[in-house]
């Protein structure tokens, strides 16, 4: 409790506004989410609080939890750690059933040492690699870690003939999570690595890295980087007149850059885990409801706000009680059927890790919406 204590002083100046939390009543399930709304991180952010209240509007209506009703609470991070693990700390001092979020891998890095401590499970939505590597028995995924999408991404490149590859990635944990994985995984397939090129969260002028690119005569470029400078660099890319083949993985293709970049983002391809426009009806039908409720298309965050939510019914059901112990031993190793639980929208496994399995999609973006071109088995399943 004291380390606990010590980092609420620390971070109690940057964050009294956005943790002032409602009385719950004794028999709601409290669920506090750790979420970018401002900062950097916005767009997904929001996204994601958009899935999540979609879900618990969809839940309560039905009856709730094994008959409780959820109590859901937004928490602003503001897309920084410190922020983000103050947000954590009182969020436990609150003693919620379940912590959701936060999105960034940066950001969960440093909240998720609170759920352990406190073994309160969270469901977050960062894809670094280290996330999951650390032994913490309450962290789990919404979303592919890195491990598992980088060898999909990279066997694409190789099946396309792609020989040699300029990466431009983003300089924080998410980024180089994903340059380190995709690199390894490009060589395993004999792809070279011809230039190695990292910007800044925030970036706003991607002269310099497109330049750099078309000088290494790469047959293609990997874009990995987050959701407004991926359409910052698309737009770079198309001035600039760069012609070679342009890929990334479910960032790049999102609903959200597509639409930040507009005809920009026209021919770029990737790999993407979450898609409303997935060949599956329960997807579709999610996309459709998202849509009626904010006037919007839901990206991959979105999804997986609303897939959090539906895990922690389906898991809770599953064990019969409110035990976040019972919760989180109960999630490591479960699998997930649509069929049973529609909420969760795809078939899903998780590991003893807390990384997730399931399938996944090519795309092309094409007249400026997201098409996919190929469905992908779970890994192991090919």
């Amino acid at each position: 409790m004291t380390t606990r204590r010590t980092a609420l002083t620390l971070g109690a100046a940057l964050v009294t506004a956005a943790l002032s939390y409602p009385a719950m009543a004794a028999d709601t399930v409290k669920i506090i989410d750790n979420v970018e709304l401002s900062g950097t991180g916005v767009t997904s952010g929001s996204m994601w609080q958009k899935g999540v209240d979609l879900a618990v509007k969809e839940i309560n209506a039905a009856g709730g939890i094994l008959g409780r009703q959820i109590a859901i609470t937004h928490q602003d991070n503001q897309s920084q750690a410190q922020i983000a693990k103050a947000v954590a700390t009182r969020a436990a001092d609150e003693d919620p059933y379940v912590m959701l979020g936060p999105i960034f891998s940066g950001d969960v890095n440093v909240a998720m040492s609170v759920a352990a401590e406190s073994e309160i499970p969270m469901i977050m939505g960062g894809e670094a690699v280290n996330l999951t590597t650390q032994g913490n028995q309450y962290v789990f995924r919404t979303s592919f870690s890195q491990a598992n999408a980088m060898p999909k991404v990279a066997a694409y490149l190789a099946k396309a003939g792609i020989k040699s590859v300029a990466i431009v990635w983003v300089a924080n944990d998410f980024g180089k999570g994903g340059r380190d994985t995709i690199i390894s995984e490009l060589g395993k397939r004999g792809i070279k690595v011809a230039a190695d090129i990292s910007t800044e969260p925030g970036q706003m002028d991607f002269t310099a890295a497109v330049v750099n690119a078309a000088k290494s005569n790469a047959d293609a470029l990997f874009a990995y980087t987050n959701e407004e400078e991926s359409a910052r660099l698309l737009i770079a890319l198309r001035k600039l007149g760069y012609t070679k083949p342009i890929y990334g993985e479910t960032v790049l293709t999102s609903q959200r850059v597509i639409e930040l970049a507009g005809g920009a983002a026209n021919g770029a391809k990737g790999h993407v885990g979450l898609s409303v426009d997935a060949p599956n009806p329960l997807v579709q039908e999610f996309g459709r409801k998202f849509k009626a409720a904010y006037g919007m298309n839901s990206d991959h965050n979105g999804i997986k706000g609303y897939t959090a939510v539906y895990i922690v019914k389906a898991i809770t059901e599953r064990i019969g009680k409110f035990d976040r112990k019972a919760f989180a031993k109960a999630l490591h190793g479960a699998t997930l059927l649509a069929k049973d639980y529609p909420g969760v929208l795809m078939d899903v496994t998780y590991d003893d890790k807390g990384d997730l399995n399931r399938e996944s999609y090519l795309v092309e973006v094409k007249d400026g919406k997201q098409v996919i071109t190929e469905v992908l088995p779970p890994l192991g399943k090919q």
